[in-house]
Order: structure tokens, then sequence, then C-alpha cells
């Protein structure tokens, strides 16, 4: 997975280890795969590695299974090696050692399943590893309501779906939601409360570590609670150092009021280099309204003024208009903090993250009175993969200098 693809999710509070332990074998999937197991014993299977048709049709009838979810438990069953399949056919694997890893196969059986059909709705098994996330990300659960409105929204804008089938989607999904929602309460992964559903430990547990397999920044509590303690400029100091991650900031802000908190980063950021501007930007991205006064303080700050007024005018509050000279200032800005942070050429694959926009920013720069314009357009100039944007860099880099001289 490329880097920006990564995605950053709030810090989880994992439950212990021994109680997650005692938890695996409660879920009525694996419930089932062991009864399952021990009912198959040794036992001729198809070609395939299969119950046969008589064999799966007692197996439904003596166990009381539901038919659907047989194939999902045989799976379960064999991948965890509660089955063993050899050439004379089935017969008992031996005792899982570790359930904590055999619960993180059973999720993945469980996810590799939607490519075949797993929740009988073709829509919700194309965004089900989003929808997980999506309540990963909500400590306390996702509405049902919001469930769906967020798979109506994903399936329009991600699949380009098609008004009619959208219509359709519209007077279905809400059976098939259902549906999925029982479904995954019997993998042990939800626990519905009235219309809200939210993730079991294990869920919580088994959800972050397939986040971090995909290489996502997907924290526990414990990795990051003393980072919490930290003043604005440790806390930046540590980020930009890659010692803590953008999540920690959710937490340090969750701490701390938010006009306080706003004030301590205001004075870093106003202080600081491009760096640490940046970063103390992207915390106060995080906070809501309650900070405006502190923000709005910001304005008289010269190296913050464009920033407070940007945060201000996004959330609908009086503030400066920004000329175009400004984001010119602020383009600069944060190209700068390439400067600040890593080695060069851990920072020059970042340097094209504005876009077609530099072709007509960078003439701009070159008026703005930022402090590191010309050492931005210097870096433009050596580095930037666009040949027409690297030459007008270093044109502009050169009027410039003629101003210093």
């Amino acid at each position: 997975m490329a880097d920006s693809d990564a995605l950053t999710f709030p810090p989880v509070d994992l439950a212990f280890d021994e109680e997650l332990v005692r938890a695996v074998p409660l879920v009525p999937l694996v419930r089932d795969a062991v009864r399952l197991a021990r009912w198959t014993g040794v036992r001729e299977v198809t070609e395939g590695g299969l119950l046969t048709e008589e064999d799966a049709a007692a197996a439904v009838r003596e166990l009381g299974l539901e038919a659907r979810r047989l194939r999902l438990i045989w799976i379960v069953a064999v991948n965890g090696r509660l089955i063993e399949i050899t050439k004379a056919g089935a017969r008992p694997g031996p005792p899982v050692h570790n359930l904590l890893e055999f619960w993180d196969g059973v999720v993945m059986d469980v996810l590799d399943r939607t490519e075949e059909g797993l929740t009988g709705s073709s829509v919700i098994d194309e965004h089900l590893t989003e929808i997980l996330a999506t309540i990963y990300s909500v400590r306390t659960g996702m509405p049902v309501a919001a469930l769906a409105s967020g798979i109506l929204q994903a399936h329009e804008v991600g699949c380009e779906a098609r008004p009619a089938e959208l219509r359709r989607l519209r007077m279905t999904l809400a059976g098939e939601l259902a549906d999925a929602v029982g479904l995954l309460e019997y993998c042990g992964l939800i626990e519905p409360v009235a219309e809200v559903v939210p993730l079991t430990p294990l869920g919580v547990w088994a959800v972050r570590r397939d986040l971090l397999r995909e290489g996502h920044d997907a924290p526990s509590l414990h990795e990051v609670a003393g980072f919490a303690e930290l003043g604005a400029a440790e806390l930046i100091e540590a980020m930009l150092e890659g010692k803590a991650s953008s999540s920690v900031a959710t937490l340090w802000l969750e701490r701390r009021n938010p006009e306080d908190a706003a004030r301590e980063l205001i004075k870093i950021a106003a202080s600081g280099n491009a760096a640490q501007r940046g970063t103390a930007g992207t915390i106060l991205e995080e906070l809501g309204p309650e900070a405006e006064p502190a923000v709005r303080e910001a304005l008289s700050e010269p190296m913050m003024w464009r920033y407070a007024a940007a945060w201000l005018g996004v959330r609908d509050l009086e503030a400066p208009a920004l000329s175009e000279s400004d984001g010119a200032w602020v383009a600069v800005d944060t190209l700068a903090a390439l400067l600040y942070i890593g080695s060069g050429s851990e920072s020059v694959g970042q340097i094209d993250m504005l876009g077609e926009d530099l072709r007509t920013l960078v003439p701009e720069m070159g008026r703005t009175e930022h402090p590191d314009a010309l050492a931005v357009l210097e870096m433009l100039g050596r580095h930037h993969p666009d040949v027409v944007i690297a030459k007008s860099a270093r044109k502009t880099a050169m009027k410039v200098r003629s101003k210093i001289a």
C-alpha cells in the first residue's frame, strides 16, 4: 500500500489478552466450527475438500446449523486446523494453542468470503471492510441508519452507481443491512444495542489487526497514552521525528480545554518553522467552533493569520478574505515544511503535493514575503518531476535572487 493510501484512526482501548482469549470460544461461529469438527471426526470428503451433500445435510440437521452458513463454518474449521484434510479424507486437527492467532485467522476467513458472497448483499460485501473501519473509528458504535446512509454514499461515489441502481438499493438496503448485522453478530465482530452497532472487544482487536496489516495508523490507547501528557511543543516535535503518529493528536486534544489547546498550538506555530506550523495546523483542524476565540486571536500573528482565517472560514465563521497572494504564501509555507523534516531524499517524494496548481502559483510565490520563498523555489527547480514547473521555479528563483542582490 502506498503511503498516500494510509489512513489514521483514533486510539482504541484494547481489552486484556486474557479477557479476549476467554471470549474466543464463546463466539457463535467459533462454537459451531468446534461442534462441526467434533461431529465430522474421520470422514470422507469431496475432491474439493468439502463435506458430501449427504453429510452436509446431516450436519445441518443434527447440529441445528443454518444451511447458508455451513460453508463458512467449514472453512473456519479447516483453515483453523480444527479439521485436517488429507488424501484419506477429514480427520481431527491438533489442539489450538494460540486462541488470538486462531481468532485472527477466523476474521480473515470471514473477510475473504466477501469476494464470493458473505452477507447476501453484493453491495455490503463490497464495502464491508469500510463499514467495519467506520464502526471502529467511533467508540460508541454507529447507528444503523448512519451506516445505511454511509453505504449508499460510498456506493454512489466510489462505485459510480447509476440512479436506477441507487433507487433499488434504497428500497432493499434496510433488509440487506439487517441480515448483514445478524451475520456479523454471529461472527463475533459486533454486538448491536437497540439501533446502534458497536464492535465487540474481539471485533476491535481483529479490525485493528487488519488495519495494521493494510498499513494504516491504528494505535492502541496504551501505546499513545504517554504522548497525551506532553506539552504542544514536545508533541509536535515527537510527531515530526516520527515518534508519535497523527492519531495521538486526537487523544491529546480530548484531555484539554479546546481554547487552551488552540492557544498552545498557535504559540508554537507562530514562532516556529514551517514544519512545526504545518503540524500544529493539522492538529488545530480537529477542533470545532469552541476554539474560535483562541483562533481569532491568531489573526494578529504574521505567520499564522492566513491559517486562522482559513480555519474560521471553513467553519462558516466571520473571517478575513484571502487573496491570490495569500494563497501563494500558504503554498510556500506548505512546501517549506519539506525543508525541515527528514532528509532531502525522503522529502522530495512529496514535492508535487500541490499538483497542477503549482503551474500558476510558482510565479506568484516569487512575489511573496515568505522567508523560505527562495529556498522553496530552488527545491522545486531541482527536484519537481514536472519539467514545466521546475523550469518556472528556476526562472522565478533567479528573479528573487536578483532582487536580493
